[in-house]
């Protein structure tokens, strides 16, 4: 049987922490950033950690 192929996609979205906890970036900051208040920008720099609910799926698509 051939070797599972990762999620292209997946693998530059997202990385494993050291307790296994999936990171990731937040949406939003990307243009149009006139109108976001400071405070706004400056959160979603910050890096979050994938919902519960879907960390299955993305361990399905990283072949973890």
């Amino acid at each position: 049987m051939p070797k599972m192929k990762t999620k292209s996609s997946a693998k530059k979205r997202f990385k494993l922490t050291g307790t296994g906890k999936i990171k990731r970036k937040h949406a939003f900051k990307s243009h149009i950033l006139t109108k976001k208040e400071t405070k706004q920008k400056r959160n979603l720099t910050k890096t979050g950690l994938v919902h519960e609910s879907d960390v299955a799926s993305i361990k399905q698509q990283l072949c973890i």
